[in-house]
């Protein structure tokens, strides 16, 4: 005879009653009246696929590469908007926002610009010190550890 156990009473795969008779985990159930709250369907184990991470964030995008334009040794105007006022130099990365490879392009062609005589090298030119700044130069878009 098999009386009504307690769900304390499994241990493992088998539960164990006066150390003698040996009783499933399916027949506690039916006995005690516990039931699953879930059925097991064949391929209800595998993983939803998402399509996108719906928790990742939009790629930021530099300036130039959001509006498609890529700079050139004649626009002197757009070249010196990463220039320093005070000294000539170009501003870095992470100040401007750039990406890499426009970084590397606005720098070859301010250098071919001021050797072609239309950018001055040691400070911006006076008619562009009042266009609009397209960055802040004191606070940095991505900020170093120092």
């Amino acid at each position: 005879m098999i009386s009504r156990l307690s769900t304390k009473a499994t241990i493992g795969m088998w539960s164990y009653i006066n150390r003698t008779v040996c009783v499933r985990p399916a027949q506690i159930r039916a006995l005690t009246g516990i039931r699953k709250q879930h059925t097991h369907r064949p391929g209800s184990d595998a993983p939803v696929e998402l399509e996108a991470n719906p928790f990742a964030k939009d790629q930021p995008q530099c300036i130039l590469c959001k509006h498609n334009i890529s700079p050139d040794y004649k626009n002197v105007q757009l070249l010196s908007q990463f220039q320093s006022q005070y000294t000539g130099r170009v501003y870095g990365r992470h100040i401007t926002g750039l990406c890499k490879q426009r970084h590397e392009q606005v720098e070859k062609e301010i250098i071919k610009s001021q050797n072609a005589g239309l950018m001055p090298t040691y400070h911006k030119a006076v008619e562009f010190l009042n266009d609009p700044k397209l960055f802040d130069p004191e606070k940095a878009v991505r900020p170093h550890k120092y």
